[in-house]
């Protein structure tokens, strides 16, 4: 059974359409990264999953069910924009209070459970302002785990975090789905770090669903390609593209081939041009890279 199935879903404010016939496919037990740029339908979608919008045509099912079905939203944490925290009360505080306002049966083992898998057992008694943010978006996933849901639909959860709160929500995400009994829709426009823990990825544009894809399916689909920087850079480039059909140099100043070659063979070419290779390596395309070339081809 599939956590999110989406079929011809529609929703227009007015005249104008903001998502259009869009189809989507959440497994159970999987990471969905939802990807698109600003504008594109992400947060409309996600609204209308948690039934904070209705939608204008189309279906959304749960867990086999229909979105509104009371039994199968008591399954759906939800962190869009902002977690609703009081500033002044504690962490602590404002988890025992959402607790109550769920009606969550031992509500103090249940807050410490959490708050220890979000890694924020220690800043309990922190209060929300002074929390890092970092911390206020753990603690809004936090919140969002109150009930035991088995579907999380998180909105922008990463933006503005330092590399360690990066590493710290990579292994809380890992962990909220361990058992396979959970799933996760996370929408990001960090989409390096998104590729780090998403086994399943949806990209939006205008509206509609441009492709889903697996994460298998995403490095199969990633180019190859040799990076190289070398003595006479700019000499070196006009030698490669006459040799060469498809190259591209990068902000770090590196020279990508993207034909097929060998860095050998790249490496004597110039050389015999009386130009000394001083480094090169073969890399793949990421997730970035790939988005970006997707949306070059989709008008």
């Amino acid at each position: 059974m599939n956590a999110i199935e989406i079929k011809n879903l529609s929703k227009n404010f007015g005249s104008k359409q903001a998502v259009c016939g869009l189809n989507m496919t959440v497994p159970m037990g999987s990471i969905y990264g939802f990807i698109g740029e600003n504008g594109s339908g992400k947060s409309t979608t996600e609204k209308m999953i948690c039934g904070l919008i209705p939608t204008s045509g189309g279906s959304i099912k749960l867990y086999g069910k229909d979105h509104s079905d009371i039994d199968v939203r008591a399954k759906v944490g939800v962190l869009i924009e902002s977690p609703g925290c009081f500033p002044g009360l504690t962490v602590w505080d404002n988890m025992l209070l959402q607790a109550a306002n769920l009606s969550i049966p031992n509500a103090e083992k249940e807050v410490i459970k959490i708050l220890k898998m979000v890694r924020m057992e220690g800043a309990a008694g922190n209060k929300y302002k002074n929390c890092s943010l970092g911390m206020k978006q753990r603690v809004g996933i936090a919140m969002a785990l109150l009930g035991n849901p088995t579907l999380l639909v998180l909105d922008e959860p990463l933006n503005g975090l330092d590399a360690d709160g990066m590493r710290i929500m990579r292994e809380v995400f890992n962990d909220i789905i361990s058992d396979g009994k959970r799933s996760i829709l996370v929408s990001s426009h960090l989409l390096g770090e998104l590729q780090k823990v998403a086994t399943l990825y949806g990209i939006i544009r205008h509206g509609k669903m441009i492709c889903e894809m697996t994460a298998e399916e995403l490095d199969a689909s990633c180019r190859t390609y040799i990076a190289l920087k070398a003595e006479k850079m700019s000499k070196s480039k006009m030698l490669l593209s006459s040799k060469y059909s498809r190259l591209e140099e990068d902000e770090a100043g590196y020279i990508h081939i993207y034909d097929k070659t060998t860095p050998e063979q790249i490496v004597e070419y110039l050389y015999q041009n009386a130009i000394c290779v001083t480094e090169i390596k073969t890399d793949k395309i990421g997730l970035e890279e790939y988005y970006i070339d997707l949306m070059k081809e989709v008008k």
